[in-house]
């Protein structure tokens, strides 16, 4: 009966815990067509949402087994794992005892209307993780992964985000092309750069129809999409830092020009 504990692994060596840890790998995730969820809050939040769930997996010990299978409805199968396999799973030094083996399904791709942040290059899975929750705090519709941008489902990716990839769309793709689409429907596409000769953020208002460009982390945004953009942003550093943390300067901007 689906929604029971029906099997038990005990052993890291078993065939299936060494399908379920290639899904740390991007290749292993495309050849399985899915991806891994560790811990509650995240495992929690799927359950809440539309979201395809393959397994759950639950140590013995887990002590929320009873929350989760109200959750859960009967709808999945809940398999049973040692704190072995747990400590295997995750790459986290205390697992909390359950995944989730969730779809990787296409992703559905709303109208490019509201307010959108892109990524490009950007890989610290840690600013990539704050600048989706920020997104999602100041009610952006989405977020867009450009090229050389660490992956979404990339577990780090996972756990920094918290939660927030359910309650916004991610996309991915080359950022010229987005940058395309947007321009095509006059939506204005917003870059950024360390400029003084820029547009100051704090005089262009506000906007409910707009897309931000974040670039990486030590280059900044590629030269070739800076020239595409509808205008170029630049944060004034008033004191002696060099710069400001990609992440601090996202959530500046987002919360400035969300109308």
């Amino acid at each position: 009966m689906r929604g029971k504990i029906m099997k038990v692994i005990q052993s890291p060596q078993n065939k299936q815990v060494k399908e379920w840890k290639k899904l740390a790998t991007k290749k292993g995730r495309q050849k399985q067509k899915a991806y891994l969820l560790d811990g509650w809050h995240l495992v929690k939040e799927a359950l809440a949402k539309s979201i395809i769930i393959k397994e759950l997996l639950v140590t013995s010990d887990f002590k929320y087994l009873d929350e989760l299978t109200s959750l859960n409805k009967d709808q999945h199968e809940i398999i049973s794992i040692s704190d072995e396999v747990a400590k295997v799973l995750s790459e986290t030094p205390s697992p909390q005892g359950v995944f989730a083996v969730v779809a990787l399904e296409p992703a559905a791709q709303p109208p490019l209307q509201g307010a959108w942040l892109m990524l490009d290059a950007v890989q610290d899975p840690g600013n990539i993780g704050t600048m989706v929750r920020t997104a999602d705090a100041a009610g952006f519709t989405g977020v867009i992964f450009g090229d050389g941008t660490a992956d979404i489902y990339q577990p780090k990716v996972v756990r920094a985000m918290q939660g927030s990839q359910f309650h916004i769309s991610l996309l991915a793709g080359p950022l010229d092309e987005w940058v395309q689409k947007f321009s095509a429907q006059q939506v204005p596409v917003y870059g950024t750069e360390l400029n003084p000769a820029a547009r100051p953020y704090n005089k262009l208002g506000k906007h409910q129809n707009f897309a931000l460009i974040m670039g990486n982390e030590g280059n900044g945004m590629s030269q070739q999409i800076l020239k595409r953009t509808t205008a170029n942003l630049y944060i004034p550093i008033i004191g002696h830092a060099e710069s400001l943390n990609v992440a601090v300067a996202a959530g500046i901007l987002m919360f400035q020009l969300k109308a």
